[in-house]
């Protein structure tokens, strides 16, 4: 156990999220003295702010989508959510986290501080009226929403303001045209809010592939949600309970009077409050500046993990897991780990799923590979005409030349399943062949994955 009174540690981290909890409890395990410290509520975002808690409101809202596409199709009526009890329930996942975690540090020996931490010299951390001494140092600090330079920007929510929502407003907008503004808006929609979807270009969720986006886009305008596309926010003002947005729509004014209005405009790495130039850590707008070992490329006793590392990985939940584990390694020197950012999925939890792995058809394209594209309509396949679904999409793309898969994106209820099986295929070099050749159950998603994968 540490002493409460200690300031010497071999290592210090910054942030209680997935990655810095594994690192501090790894290198704990193997008889460092580790201190860990957050302004925020232990646990993470993930854990509290962030997926898990979005999932389970998003999952009400999949239900009722559901519902829907069979109503009198053997199911009687629409269900509906109360948006009240979903909270609740959605509290019930995250009520206790900052304390189990707190008492996980406490069993695993980690002295830990509730505050805002700041370099002060190269090996040196402030927080609060105490200084400390680490002989590593890992930020693994997280994201934060990125500052947009609209006038009232202070009026703005953020996720997790949405994701604590005690009441649902009957008019409510999203600012931003990525995966959050999407799921959100979703959720919204579908618990009876009239939603309006702001962008300020013609191509929301740009990571994703186009065609399949502009299905998704066509099936949340049936469900009434209104997107604003080619539109820049300008101004946020309040009005009583009521807030107002001024935009620019195609050039021309546009006003809204709304409950309320959401940041969903893009994550920044959270490094602004670190002094980072005491420290000697260079970053940049990706964040901390880090070799393939995640090691500072300014201060060799410095290590960066998660959405805050400037490294090639997306900032999703399982890059900071894998980020942690190659950096526990390199900390416990068990050799120059690398991590292997090879096929990461990433999904909308939106209904129908939006999931993708691998290049879009356009990186194949420039990628001068000869490649095969096949774009499929599953709607009228067993599998989602049995659940009455549409759109149902999916795109593979394939290498001709050794039939590696070199790309998939899928669009319907299943994404989540389908996407899964294609980053495995991926990220263990087997071919379209092999994969078709291997035998899923039936009938059931897996099934069809072999008409997807034709050469």
């Amino acid at each position: 156990m540490t002493s409460s009174s200690q300031t010497n540690f071999d290592l210090i981290v910054l942030g209680t999220g997935s990655a810095g909890q594994n690192v501090a409890i790894s290198c704990r395990e193997k008889g460092w003295s580790v201190a860990i410290i957050d302004p925020l509520p232990f646990g993470g975002t993930c854990s509290q702010r962030g997926c898990d808690p979005k999932r389970v409101l998003a999952g009400a809202a999949e239900l009722i989508g559901r519902n829907r596409n069979l109503t009198n199709k053997g199911i009687a009526s629409e269900n509906a959510i109360e948006w009240s009890d979903l909270m609740d329930f959605k509290t019930t996942f995250v009520e206790g986290i900052p304390e189990s975690t707190e008492e996980k540090f406490e069993q695993a020996g980690i002295r830990y501080f509730h505050g805002t931490a700041s370099f002060t010299d190269t090996n040196k951390i402030q927080i609060g009226e105490q200084e400390l001494t680490g002989g590593k140092i890992l930020i693994a600090t997280g994201a934060k929403p990125a500052t947009l330079g609209i006038e009232g920007e202070e009026l703005l929510m953020n996720s997790a303001g949405f994701l604590d929502l005690q009441k649902l407003p009957d008019k409510i907008a999203f600012i931003g045209g990525g995966y959050i503004s999407f799921e959100f808006a979703h959720i919204a929609a579908e618990a009876g809010a009239e939603v309006h979807l702001i962008h300020n270009n013609d191509k929301p969720l740009k990571n994703f592939d186009p065609d399949l986006v502009e299905a998704l886009v066509d099936s949340m305008r049936n469900l009434g949600i209104i997107f604003h596309l080619n539109t820049k926010t300008e101004k946020i003002t309040q009005s009583g309970d009521a807030f107002v947005l001024e935009a620019k729509e195609e050039g021309k004014p546009l006003r809204l009077e709304i409950g309320a209005v959401i940041h969903g405009a893009g994550r920044v790495p959270n490094i602004d409050e670190l002094d980072l130039e005491k420290g000697n850590v260079d970053a940049d707008k990706k964040g901390v500046t880090v070799n393939d070992q995640l090691r500072s490329v300014s201060n060799p006793d410095v290590y960066a993990a998660g959405d805050v590392s400037g490294s090639p990985g997306l900032s999703l939940t399982p890059i900071a897991g894998l980020e942690a584990r190659a950096v526990t390694a390199n900390l416990l020197n068990e050799g120059n780990k690398t991590p292997n950012y090879t096929a990461t999925p990433s999904v909308v939890f939106t209904y129908p799923m939006l999931a993708s792995v691998g290049m879009t058809e356009a990186e194949a394209k420039d990628s001068g590979k000869d490649i095969k594209v096949n774009l499929v309509d599953m709607s009228g396949w067993y599998t989602y005409k049995r659940m009455g679904e549409k759109p149902s999409m999916a795109k593979v793309i394939l290498d001709k030349s050794d039939g590696s898969i070199l790309g998939a994106h899928v669009l319907n209820s299943n994404a989540e399943h389908l996407i899964n099986y294609f980053t495995i295929a991926m990220r263990h070099g087997l071919t379209a062949e092999q994969l078709s050749d291997t035998l899923f159950a039936y009938p059931s998603d897996g099934s069809d994955v072999q008409y997807l994968l034709e050469l």
